[in-house]
């Protein structure tokens, strides 16, 4: 069997998955994706993708308003993602963030949000999932700001920014997580970004349905795609795969601490 690694970020609920979620499942175990979390990006979404979980017993999930919902949904408040927090296996918050590319006339609202959905994680003490897309500035600063009114945990999901977000992220004691774009042949200045960052704050995972890493680029992405990416990053860290697949399972479990305990650890 190939070594067990975690899927930390698809959506299982998209309806590019409809009809074989129970043999993407089986495929993905079969890759040695042994656990995933499927993000919910609209809260009135929520219930199907907490039904996803609670059928599967490898599948987590975690709940938010995507920056690009928040002029259609508008800002959920901290108790309403705290209440939904309550499930055993909701663990963690968002995404959220800024997306500037598709909908910077939002971009108040999206702050708005994304402050909401920090103060969310500080009450939970689950990990922020952060979505950021040409928005760097920003996204570093209120990261920093909200950092120095109360720590909080975090991944950077789908990481594709450049080095000084990366550097503002990790200085947090914040997480970068490797998606399918690391491993495109023409990611060499992300995969860049990565190799500075230390190997313990390093995720990985697909964001299925999109961005399917080679051999499969161009067609729809699943969990059993993540060990593709995987291997790109054992490459970039000069590790062997055996151990970078463990130093990524033990880091989730560090970060999304729920998905093994009761309690996160500074309340162990």
């Amino acid at each position: 069997m190939p070594p067990a690694i975690t899927d930390s970020h698809c959506h299982l609920d998209f309806d590019a998955f409809d009809g074989e979620r129970e043999a993407l499942v089986a495929r993905a175990a079969e890759a040695g994706v042994h656990r995933m979390v499927t993000i919910c990006t609209r809260l009135p979404a929520a219930p199907g993708v907490r039904a996803i979980a609670e059928a599967h017993a490898s599948v987590f999930w975690a709940a938010g308003t995507h920056p690009m919902s928040v002029a259609e949904e508008g800002v959920p408040t901290p108790g309403t993602l705290a209440a939904l927090a309550e499930h055993p296996k909701m663990v963690g918050i968002g995404e959220t963030g800024l997306d500037y590319h598709y909908t910077a006339d939002s971009a108040a609202a999206q702050q708005e949000s994304l402050r909401v959905h920090v103060e969310a994680a500080r009450r939970t003490k689950l990990p922020l999932i952060i979505h950021a897309r040409d928005a760097d500035e920003d996204m570093a600063r209120i990261l920093q700001e909200e950092h120095r009114a109360g720590p909080f945990s975090c991944v950077m999901h789908c990481f594709s920014s450049g080095g000084a977000l990366a550097k503002a992220a990790l200085d947090l004691g914040f997480y970068l997580s490797m998606s399918g774009i690391a491993a495109f042949p023409r990611s060499a200045e992300l995969r860049d970004v990565f190799a500075a960052a230390p190997l313990d704050r390093i995720l990985v995972e697909t964001d299925a349905p999109y961005l399917a890493p080679p051999p499969h680029r161009g067609k729809r992405n699943e969990p059993a795609f993540v060990a593709h990416t995987a291997r790109v990053g054992a490459d970039v860290f000069g590790i062997d795969y055996d151990a970078f697949a463990a130093a990524t399972e033990a880091n989730f479990e560090r970060l999304f601490w729920k998905t093994v305990a009761d309690r996160p650890p500074e309340a162990a």
